[in-house]
């Protein structure tokens, strides 16, 4: 340190220091400046893309809470119209079921009726036939009857008695 403070000069000093301060002045305006400036252009940048994805994340948010309402009224929808569309099922089973059994106690009635019809049809054409067969008989047996004298007093005899009685 004494070597230094031997070979000291003033001359030598102030041009240092000239030189100094001059590149300190050039480096302030050509390296320093810009430097600054890009250093707060970045900074500026990434505030602003800050920013950004605040408020892209609020969007975002925003965004997911319309879609989950939306979501929760399409589902609250889909369950009406479940609903509703069972309520129809329903009602449409219950008419089907009700005209059925109104076509199906027409039908019996009508089967009740026709069966009815076609019974008393039966039986008066048995009772034609018995008659018709009765008359027959009756024919045949008077003519034989009547044939004879004796059996003919019996035969008014024999009527007579029913007859009182009756």
């Amino acid at each position: 340190m004494e070597k230094l403070l031997e070979q000291f000069s003033l001359g030598l000093f102030v041009w240092q220091l000239v030189l100094f301060i001059g590149l300190l002045l050039l480096l302030r305006k050509f390296a320093w400046k810009p430097i600054l400036n890009a250093v707060e252009k970045r900074e500026e940048g990434i505030k602003g893309a800050l920013e950004a994805a605040e408020a892209a994340k609020k969007e975002m948010q925003n965004v997911t809470a319309d879609s989950e309402k939306l979501l929760k009224e399409a589902r609250a929808e889909r369950d009406a119209l479940l609903k509703e569309a069972r309520e129809i099922k329903e009602s449409i089973i219950s008419e089907a079921k009700e005209h059925a059994q109104v076509e199906g106690d027409k039908m019996i009635k009508q089967a009740q009726a026709t069966i009815e019809a076609e019974k008393k049809a039966a039986v008066a054409d048995i009772k034609a036939q018995v008659a018709n067969l009765s008359l027959e008989i009756a024919e045949k047996v008077i003519k034989e009857e009547l044939s004879n004298k004796d059996k003919q007093l019996k035969l008014v005899d024999d009527m007579l008695v029913n007859i009182k009685l009756n």
